[in-house]
């Protein structure tokens, strides 16, 4: 009997689960990805779609909605129906900077979705162009302040997560710089290749082919430790005591969508997000996965959302 019962739990463990007789999913399951295809979203919602068709028996299909830096793919997951078969990707800059500076947002990040798995988190990288002579954060922090607002950071928009990245460091270390912004990252990153302005604050992901091929140099990163792919990189909180600005990545559910959907596709997405394959090809990409609960991953939007919006406050910024 123990030996039957042990087989029957093996067999459950890997057969898909609508084998088990699960009612959900009955229909394929679409994820919004509010961004443009190859996003880093993009990227890991991709990878993970195969594993999760093959467990859950239904397809996966990713579904880009660009437009309003990530807003409008959020407001349509909120709209969608509350039964599991709509999900859609957040990070940080979306979900809990955009509320608190943009006047206009559809979207309340506390009240109006259901967390589900937070996949991942990133360091964003201070890189700098070959021609600056900086060596290190305490020499780009003292040229600023000997030289108030020549030193020129590249961001991706204005109030995007990157550019408060910048603002924190002004604050906390009181400088001035010249904030140079741009449509979106890549536009940013191209900019510093090409030696147009100094420095930029970006997602170590895109910075990192880079800095390899030494067209560019990280000189900190944000984190509160040093990021496993740049081990000889300092965080800037070795200058800084106490500076963290990082990234994350995560699923969503609109509001409302039943507790044990919620509890099965987090299940299934750490799942996904473990396995060696893809778990390798993340950390490639300067990625961490997380396997945490919903729960987890409420009070991350929570603390991340009152955290950017002090510092909102701290600085004087005014949503646009």
């Amino acid at each position: 009997m123990y030996l039957l019962r042990t087989l029957l739990l093996v067999l459950a463990a890997t057969m898909p689960l609508t084998a088990l007789g699960q009612s959900y999913p009955s229909r394929p399951i679409r994820i919004i990805i509010p961004f443009p295809p190859g996003n880093t979203l993009d990227i890991m919602t991709r990878l993970i779609g195969p594993k999760l068709t093959e467990r859950l028996g239904q397809n996966v299909i990713v579904d880009n909605r660009a437009g309003a830096s990530g807003m409008l793919g959020l407001e349509l997951a909120m709209n969608a129906p509350r039964d599991g078969y709509t999900l859609v990707g957040g990070q940080g800059g979306n979900l809990v900077v955009a509320p608190h500076t943009y006047k206009k947002v559809a979207y309340d990040p506390i009240r109006d979705f259901a967390p589900i798995a937070v996949s991942t988190t990133n360091y964003l990288g201070l890189a700098i162009h070959p021609r600056v002579p900086f060596k290190s954060m305490r020499d780009l922090i003292a040229y600023a302040k000997a030289n108030p607002g020549k030193l020129s950071f590249g961001t991706g928009g204005q109030f995007v997560h990157p550019h408060l990245t910048v603002e924190m460091l002004r604050f906390k270390a009181g400088f001035t710089y010249l904030q140079v912004p741009y449509k979106g990252t890549n536009e940013a990153v191209s900019a510093l290749l090409g030696g147009e302005i100094d420095a930029v604050v970006a997602g170590i992901t895109g910075l990192a082919t880079h800095v390899q091929s030494g067209r560019l140099r990280l000189l900190a990163v944000t984190g509160p430790t040093r990021a496993q792919q740049f081990p000889d990189v300092p965080a800037i909180s070795e200058t800084i005591p106490g500076f963290e600005s990082w990234g994350w990545f995560g699923y969503l559910g609109p509001a409302g969508t039943p507790r044990d959907i919620v509890v099965l596709l987090n299940q299934e997405i750490n799942r996904a997000m473990a396995l060696p394959d893809v778990k390798e090809k993340l950390n490639s990409l300067g990625l961490t996965v997380v396997t945490e609960s919903p729960e987890y991953f409420a009070q991350t939007i929570k603390s991340d959302y009152e955290k950017y919006g002090k510092l909102i406050q701290d600085i004087g910024l005014h949503a646009q």
